[in-house]
């Protein structure tokens, strides 16, 4: 038999001999000969639990910052800082008996990005009763980055009244600034390396909740 041809047929009467197997920790070699070795870049950095606990401190946080969210409008951002939004609100509720406007802001003909990554398709704006005129309005999103983003939810904003106040609330914040923006509630900070992506999973939109920590080396 030369290397590489099939296995010959048992004589008749003999056992067939067993299907070859990697020991255990030992990779399996893929059709072309490499290694396929199990995907360990990702790294979960918030479970459900984690992320419920987060949401409950930033409502707790609001109500002391606000006075207890007082003439205060949370304006989620796209997708998944919509949900985050009513679920802040819903915990505010929980805590203090104080319905908080909910809406959301679309940000996409906004951005400084769009000849860059062509065409989109564009979410809602859906601003509460009574506009947001003088009034504190909280953006919520799920992961500040560069702050582009935020940068053009400002813009967005203005095109449509003036707020008392402006404020940002985040799920995560990742660092890497390239405007100076802030937030003013953040979830969690996660010091990442700019190659490293933030995957933000909510219940509303992916089924689950989780936040995982995504490529690069640590």
């Amino acid at each position: 038999m030369q290397p590489g041809d099939p296995p010959a047929a048992p004589r008749d009467g003999a056992p067939a001999l067993p299907a070859f197997s990697s020991p255990p920790g030992v990779s399996t070699p893929s059709p072309s000969g490499d290694p396929v070795t199990p995907d360990r870049s990702a790294k979960t950095i918030l479970s459900a639990t984690d992320i419920a606990r987060v949401v409950d401190r930033i409502a707790h946080q609001i109500l002391e910052k606000t006075s207890g969210a007082a003439d205060t409008i949370l304006l989620g951002v796209p997708t998944r800082g919509v949900p985050l939004a009513h679920r802040l609100a819903e915990r505010i509720h929980t805590f203090e008996g104080v319905a908080v406007p909910v809406g959301a802001l679309d940000v996409t003909l906004y951005r400084d990005d769009l000849r860059l990554r062509g065409a989109r398709a564009l979410g809602r704006t859906e601003l509460p009763p009574g506009g947001i005129d003088g009034r504190r309005v909280i953006l919520i999103d799920d992961v500040l980055f560069s702050g582009r983003t935020v940068r053009a939810a400002l813009d967005a904003l203005g095109d449509l009244g003036r707020p008392s106040v402006v404020q940002l609330a985040v799920l995560v914040d990742r660092g890497h600034r390239e405007l100076p923006i802030r937030a003013d509630y953040v979830g969690k900070n996660i010091p990442t390396a700019l190659a490293e992506k933030v995957r933000v999973a909510l219940t509303e939109t992916d089924g689950a909740d989780e936040v995982r920590l995504l490529g690069g080396t640590r």
